[in-house]
């Protein structure tokens, strides 16, 4: 890829820098459920009570009592936090030393689909592993979707970025490995960089910095 025209890249989190599988929770959750052969949630869609949290115009407490009621659960709020968490895996600390390192060149934002709860449980891993309070000082700005009120792919989220950031979208590129969300960036302009796996942010992105820097 050329990176000669990017100026600033958005970057997602889950799949792009925490590394995540959505069947540990789903069937973390399965396991409390009396009838449930599924819970809808995965990286391709999912049912409105996870879009209404992720949007935050639900509380913690509502969402657990909305997976109690939909999926037949019966857990403590601790056991269906540590369920719906089972997804968030590891942060490999290459990844944050190359965030690190691309801050110096280029403008960078984080735009997460995420909720309180995650956002708890990646903080403490964060602190644990790198000393940090959170992700949010290796940005120039970050988005998450339970503050700002709006989610992945709606162009409402990828346009607020720009406008509050004085962006140009032709000189912006953005990363996700979710393809829905990557045609959602692609409808306003942004350049994007679909992450299939195995593909990882630092095979990427090599050429994205200069070579005493890479």
């Amino acid at each position: 890829m050329n990176f000669s025209s990017i100026k600033n890249i958005i970057f997602d989190l889950g799949g792009v820098i925490i590394n995540i599988d959505y069947a540990l929770s789903t069937d973390a959750l399965k396991a409390y459920s009396k009838t449930a052969d599924q819970v809808d949630f995965s990286q391709k869609a999912q049912s409105e009570l996870f879009d209404l949290y992720e949007r935050g115009d639900i509380t913690c407490a509502e969402f657990r009592d909305g997976l109690r009621r939909e999926y037949d659960i019966e857990a403590t709020d601790e056991q269906i936090d540590m369920a719906w968490n089972t997804m968030l895996l590891d942060i490999p600390a290459e990844r944050i030393e190359l965030l690190r390192s691309l801050k110096k060149h280029y403008k960078l934002f984080l735009l997460s689909n995420t909720n309180a709860i995650h956002m708890k449980a990646f903080n403490q891993t964060v602190q644990d592993c790198f000393g940090m309070p959170s992700l949010d000082s290796l940005f120039d700005k970050p988005y998450y979707s339970h503050l700002v009120r709006r989610r992945k792919p709606g162009a409402e989220v990828f346009e607020q970025i720009l406008a509050e950031n004085g962006l140009q979208a032709e000189e912006t590129l953005f990363i996700d490995d979710s393809i829905q969300h990557i045609e959602g960036a692609k409808m306003v302009g942004l350049q994007t960089l679909h992450l299939a796996p195995p593909l990882t942010i630092n095979q990427a992105l090599k050429d994205a910095l200069p070579a005493q820097d890479a």
